[in-house]
């Protein structure tokens, strides 16, 4: 931010600070380990008396002195020259805090030189114990050195108390110091044995070669003891966060521990080789491989090491884009580019919004992404659409946490998504488009209320039906509208009826073949193991048939019947009508008849976030395309396989591993339930929206084709956070009740967030889905409007819900108020009084059943008291 930057669009920087770093640390390893090889096989090979060894020693030493301190060196300075070109902050840091270890590293580095150069060319030409001395000297240099170097290659990843003291002794006697100085020390000695080896295959004596290779072998292979056991103890030392970034979330570093694992057992397979008697080009053939090998291994270990201090370059003190974290809380206040040194542009308007999102990516992102090279920008983004690359940086470093925060204003985001959306992916974001539906105007069934002896009155159990029609890939709502109804005989104490009587429904035409319109049918038995007849559902109901009599409650029930919102003639519609009609069991006369709505809809919000679409008429339904990209993401941040299976023939319902009390789905007991995953997860990516984060998924859009949200409620001007809370609040709930359950890594989807309700989100109270909802009489203490807010006042339990309560009487609240969403007074876009045909058809105007003085639609007689509950008895409606 505080610094040019050196653009390298398709290589990156991070590529080539790899290419240099590890190519160098494998020669400044060598570079200590070899100095140990060098003196204590000058050592044997005096002592033995073995002149054959002692000329092998010298010639090595001239190899030595090439590879280490001439090839060394240079890569040592380039070194220096590309993390000051590719990460000048954290370079800066690095020399202010540790001066002084720099220098004594010098020093130190100095007296390699110095020592080397002399052990080199006085080899044979200095007393033995002198020159022997002059090799320990060269590697105490060296190992002092590598001592030096450690403690400030640790400290970026443990920086330990140096974070609050500042102090340099503190930054380098870090939590990390200890173990990895061993680590390095047995990485060192292997590498040493690799290079004696590569050497010792052109000796010309088959002999010597023969002798030379068992005694390198020890050197490459009793060190790994040691590596494993520092191992073991460095990993112990590194913080879980940095742990959970390289073995279970980065799915970046999953390559690498593969390497180190695959390059360790080639390193002992290949070693082996050198102990039979092979063709010497055979054993020339196989070191060369054996060095490439021994340098793939540095590369993985290198590697992980710069992915588990992700997203820092020195751990919670630097960004990896060269941000200090100190200043984030500044920036997000007064804006990224205004507090960038070297960007041209400082304020963004609608003319320079893509120009300034490059600035922005220059500046905050190709410190570690590249376009079309390794890490490439493109293939991470082409998933998202541009509000989803904006959904990506609001939750950027929340749940994953190897990539840092993104630092800056909204408009910043807005440009920053624009320029990779627009300019990079060259694609131009759609609209959401306005949907004009096609009113079609229904009329009421008939009632005479001085003659007829019934009352029928059905509702749908909840305000909306959603359908997930992309079974070809995943599901998690199948079609399944459950209806209910209650038949009251009128009287002047009127009686629910539950025997004796049956009760058919039977949808409108145009909807009678759902089979024609979802691929549900065509995936029930790999999905849901349910062998189907085309258009039946789940429960064993048609779109045509029969009410069961509900186990409890007095009333009938018609579970999972498979209506869905396409008409046969092309057009959407998400509230087709049924016709409910009563019968006598015994002669079959028609006692009453009625309509209901059963709502449902498949203007599922997936396409908003991952690039697809629609998948029918650019106007509802999840696109495979939109599918895939789901797939593709949860694979990524979860380990799974699911888009393979998927292509492969056998997609998965969701809750077959989330649980889930919607669909009586058990889940796996170690996996987050269905709602709180989704929510939970969703919240951290589209955080501060109120309740326009609540409509990019759920089928409430005002100028969308389902607008859900259409009752007494909506009227009022409530919106769906007063009484859900805001998608923060709305996921605490739910992540709470399943971390007081013992399920696991609910803490790294709650931790990030905020709630947008409560001063401390520790008060938001637990709340299961599905068998918790928010309480009517939170606002309707008394049954008067109170005023409040229905957010963390939870229903006890399933019975308590507003779809399952009775009055004193055995009515349910729903059958006179109607279906969540759509209390009487509804208004419905695709015919005003839709929902609101029972309550015209009893009394003749809108409004909750029995108000305003209809209490004879049941009773036949006035009533003067509120025995169903309290302030019935009013004028209102």
């Amino acid at each position: 931010m505080n610094y040019p930057i050196w653009e390298l669009q398709s290589l990156g920087g991070g590529t080539l600070i790899a290419i240099i770093a590890v190519v160098h640390a494998f020669v400044a390893h060598l570079a200590v380990g070899g100095g140990l090889f060098l003196v204590l096989t000058e050592i044997k090979a005096v002592r033995n008396n073995d002149e054959t060894l002692l000329q092998y020693v010298r010639a090595h030493t001239k190899f030595f002195l090439l590879l280490t301190m001439v090839f060394g060196g240079v890569t040592g300075v380039g070194i220096w020259f590309i993390i000051g070109l590719v990460s000048p902050a954290a370079t800066a840091s690095l020399i202010h805090h540790f001066v002084f270890g720099w220098a004594t590293e010098w020093v130190f580095f100095i007296g390699e030189i110095v020592a080397l150069l002399i052990y080199h060319y006085r080899f044979g030409k200095m007393e033995t114990k002198t020159h022997i001395a002059m090799g320990w000297l060269y590697f105490i240099f060296a190992w002092l050195s590598l001592f030096i170097i450690n403690g400030i290659l640790s400290f970026m990843l443990t920086p330990g108390k140096w974070l609050e003291t500042q102090n340099f002794w503190h930054g380098f006697f870090n939590p990390s110091f200890l173990p990895s100085v061993f680590f390095r020390t047995g990485i060192a000695l292997f590498v040493a044995g690799i290079f004696g080896i590569l050497t010792a295959v052109f000796n010309k004596s088959e002999e010597t070669r023969i002798k030379l290779f068992k005694y390198c072998l020890k050197w490459l292979y009793l060190p790994f003891i040691l590596i494993f056991v520092s191992g073991f103890w460095y990993l112990q030392s590194v913080p879980e966060a940095s742990f959970n970034n390289i073995f279970k979330y980065n799915a970046e570093s999953i390559r690498f521990v593969k390497l180190l694992i695959i390059t360790s057992i080639l390193l002992f397979g290949l070693g082996l080789l050198f102990l039979l008697r092979l063709p010497n080009v055979l054993h020339k053939f196989t070191v060369w491989i054996m060095v490439l090998v021994g340098l793939g291994w540095m590369g993985g270990f290198e590697y992980m090491r710069e992915i588990a201090r992700k997203p820092f370059v020195i751990n919670h003190y630097v960004f990896s884009n060269s941000i200090y974290k100190q200043d984030i809380d500044k920036i997000d206040k007064e804006g990224f580019l205004k507090n960038s040194k070297w960007s041209k542009i400082k304020e963004i308007n609608e003319a320079n919004l893509t120009e300034a999102g490059k600035e922005i990516f220059s500046l905050q992102c190709m410190a570690c992404h590249t376009i079309g090279g390794y890490n490439d920008i493109l293939n991470k983004t082409d998933r998202l659409t541009q509000l989803g690359l904006e959904a990506q940086l609001d939750g950027q470093g929340k749940i994953n946490t190897y990539m840092p925060p993104f630092a800056g204003l909204q408009i910043e985001k807005e440009a920053l998504a624009a320029f990779i959306y627009q300019e990079l992916q060259n694609k131009q974001p759609s609209r959401l488009e306005d949907f004009t539906p096609v009113i079609t105007e229904a009329g009421p069934a008939e009632f005479n209320s001085k003659e007829d002896d019934y009352v029928l009155l059905a509702w749908n159990d909840l305000g909306m039906h959603c359908i997930s029609d992309n079974d070809k890939y995943f599901s998690f709502l199948p079609p399944a509208n459950t209806m209910w109804a209650q038949l009251v005989k009128r009287g002047a104490k009127p009686e629910i009826v539950t025997h004796g009587v049956k009760l058919e429904y039977e949808i409108e035409e145009g909807y009678r073949n759902p089979q024609n319109h979802v691929p549900f049918w065509d995936y029930a038995k790999i999905i849901y193991g349910a062998d189907l007849e085309p258009g039946i559902g789940l429960a064993g109901n048609g779109v045509v048939g029969e009410f069961d009599v509900a186990g409890s409650g007095g009333a009938f029930v018609a579970e999972f019947v498979p209506a869905t919102p396409y008409k046969d003639d092309g057009t959407y519609n998400p509230y087709p009508l049924f016709t409910v009609t009563a019968y006598d069991e015994a002669t079959g006369e028609q006692l009453i008849q009625t309509k209901v709505v059963a709502p449902n809809s498949t203007e599922m919000g997936c396409r908003n976030c991952h690039e697809g679409g629609w998948r029918v008429n650019n106007t509802s339904g999840v696109a495979d395309e939109t599918a895939m990209n789901i797939l593709a993401a949860h694979d990524r941040f979860n380990k799974t396989t699911l888009l393979e299976g998927a292509i492969a023939g056998t997609p998965k319902l969701c809750q077959s591993c989330h649980e889930d009390p919607a669909l009586g789905a058990p889940g796996k007991p170690d996996v987050i339930n269905f709602s709180a995953a989704v929510h939970g997860f969703h919240a951290n990516y589209l955080p501060n929206k109120e309740s326009d984060a609540c409509i990019l998924c759920h089928p409430g859009r005002v100028e969308g084709n389902t607008s859900c949200s259409r009752g007494r409620h909506n009227e009022k001007g409530l919106k769906c956070v007063n009484c859900h809370g805001a998608l923060e609040d709305h996921a605490l709930a739910l992540l709470k009740n399943e971390a007081q359950r013992g399920k696991e890594n609910v803490s790294r989807i709650s931790d990030p967030l905020l709630s947008r309700a409560l001063e401390d989100k520790n008060t938001v109270n637990p709340r299961h889905p599905w068998l918790q909802e928010p309480d009517c009489k939170t606002c309707h203490a008394n049954f008067e409007v109170s005023g409040g807010s229905g957010f963390n006042n939870w229903t006890d339990g399933f019975n308590e819900l507003y779809r399952n309560r009775t009055d004193n009487h055995g009515m349910k609240c729903v059958a006179c108020h109607n279906s969540p969403h759509a209390v009487y007074n509804a208004k419905n876009k695709f015919g005003e009084d839709r929902d609101n045909l029972q309550s015209l058809q009893y009394q003749g105007v809108v409004g909750t059943i029995g108000t305003a003085g209809n209490c004879e639609v049941c009773h036949k007689k006035e009533m003067n008291v509120s025995a169903h509950h309290r302030n019935m008895i009013n004028t209102g409606i």
